[in-house]
């Protein structure tokens, strides 16, 4: 029928055109350029009506608060100051130029910096590195930090989750991590850093972003993303733990939330195997009935990933985690699709199904398993899934919306989403899984949370409204996984 009136409408114009000619064949050409223009049906602009439009209306329908709500989070370890500015102009800044991309597992100077820098802008893919050299990573820091543009913003998952649960003037939060002046200054008053937390330096992490399609040389970046590096100690050898847990006692919180466990890659084997043992019993010092949500972040060490996987996920209830991390843990821990290097473009989700159902399943609580995992929260760029165990948790439509939602007002730096500046790439229809024969969903925007379930397992899926000009990518998934934990009921009888 639309269709039917659009070819209807294009033949009354070129008939009224046609008239205009009869009648005033001198009519300049450039008149008849701008008649007919004016006349043309431009598309209507995206709104309402549109995809992105009614997505979010339905969004906006299904986020509603849970029954029994949060109202003192505690959230540790990692902290630090964001030094974010534009990748091309610092390495300009340090005299170099671009060459072949090349990825380190750690850098060591300015020249592997200039090559992983390269290796990831070229995908177009987020990554995280420790530098290993103190004097020369303080240079390039001050260099940064002075350049024109360079911004400071809270950094570090915990402080950026501690920051956006504090936007909520209803909840409590406590932050433990090294907190430094500038930190200090920048955190939100209604976030609450024990006096143990405060140190006199603050730990700076260079955040080098690039726009989609920004070239430097013959390199053009496929995707707006950013490269991390810093020489972190506090956080690396995760300083603050002790304190942290020793402040829940006198805090007294209804949810935990730690992060940092990725910033241990630059210490020694040894000191890594001592670490986590610690963190495992911090956790088990932690009272029963008060879930532990883990934010992991990216990750090269495997045997780190692999100890991650289990020893500390069954101490934990939640996980947060994106694409990079659930692949590289698939791979470490031997799970499903393990065999593929790397995602092909848009991740498949019903590959992204089956290692989330393996984790569970693996990982996660059961009759016959000791452990407290029953939630994980993915996120990638077009899509987000919440899968948790049955029985353990409610209100996960809303929370998956929530996320989801909250990456495209973040990204786009806007307090709701504005329908103009977002687009929905997700794909519109997916099989469930690859290990089994999953059902086929098709995605219908004005309905925009799918839900299916395997073996005890259920799965919230919902696109995302992609910022087309993104502000700034930094922390969204710590926002995602604080905004879904937010709008996350757990069980009473838990």
């Amino acid at each position: 029928m639309a269709l039917w009136r659009g070819s209807a409408y294009a033949g009354f114009l070129a008939l009224a055109v046609g008239c205009v000619l009869l009648l005033e064949p001198q009519l300049p050409g450039s008149a008849l350029r701008s008649l007919w223009s004016s006349l043309q049906l431009a598309p209507a602009p995206p709104g309402p009506g549109s995809p992105e439009g009614r997505l979010a209306a339905a969004w906006d329908a299904l986020i509603v608060r849970p029954a029994r709500r949060w109202r003192r989070v505690a959230v540790g370890v990692n902290a630090c100051v964001d030094v974010v500015l534009s990748g091309v102009k610092l390495l300009e800044a340090l005299g170099l130029s671009p060459g072949n991309g090349k990825d380190h597992t750690m850098l060591h100077s300015r020249n592997d910096l200039e090559e992983a820098f390269i290796h990831f802008m070229g995908k177009g893919v987020a990554a995280e590195r420790f530098f290993s050299d103190k004097e020369a990573f303080h240079d390039i820091a001050q260099i940064a930090s002075e350049l024109p543009g360079a911004q400071h913003y809270v950094g570090g998952n915990a402080a950026l989750i501690g920051q956006k649960f504090a936007a909520n003037s209803d909840l409590k939060v406590l932050l433990c991590g090294p907190v430094g002046p500038k930190l200090h200054e920048l955190l939100d008053d209604n976030v609450f850093v024990p006096p143990e937390s405060l140190q006199e330096v603050d730990e700076f992490h260079l955040i080098l972003e690039y726009q989609a399609g920004e070239e430097w040389g013959r390199l053009k970046a496929p995707h707006a993303n950013r490269f991390i590096f810093s020489h972190d100690l506090s956080n690396g050898a995760m300083n603050m733990l002790e304190v942290f847990v020793s402040s829940l006692e006198e805090f007294q919180p209804d949810l935990v939330v730690l992060s940092g466990l990725h910033m241990m890659e630059g210490q020694s084997k040894e000191l890594q195997r001592k670490r986590l043992l610690e963190v495992v019993t911090s956790i088990s010092d932690i009272p029963t009935g008060i879930p532990v949500h883990l934010e992991l972040a990216s990750m090269t060490n495997r045997e780190l990933m692999r100890s991650i996987v289990h020893q500390v996920f069954p101490a934990v209830t939640s996980l947060g985690l994106n694409e990079q991390e659930l692949l590289f843990l698939s791979q470490a821990a031997s799970g499903p699709h393990s065999s593929l290097s790397s995602w092909n473009g848009v991740p498949d989700v019903g590959m992204v199904s089956d290692i989330l159902f393996w984790i569970l399943k693996e990982h996660g609580r059961s009759k016959s398993r000791a452990s407290d995992l029953t939630r994980i929260h993915f996120h990638t760029l077009v899509y987000h899934i919440l899968a948790t165990v049955d029985g353990h948790w409610a209100n996960q439509l809303a929370a998956v919306a929530a996320g989801a939602r909250v990456a495209g007002t973040q990204a786009c730096a806007t307090e709701t989403i504005d329908a103009s500046r977002v687009s929905l790439r997700a794909p519109r229809e997916f099989v469930t899984s690859h290990s089994e024969a999953g059902s086929r969903i098709v995605i219908d925007p004005s309905k925009p949370v799918a839900e299916w379930h395997r073996e005890g397992v259920s799965f919230h899926f919902t696109p995302v409204l992609v910022c087309k000009d993104p502000v700034r990518t930094v922390g969204l998934g710590d926002a995602i996984s604080a905004e879904g934990l937010f709008y996350s009921e757990v069980r009473p009888h838990y």
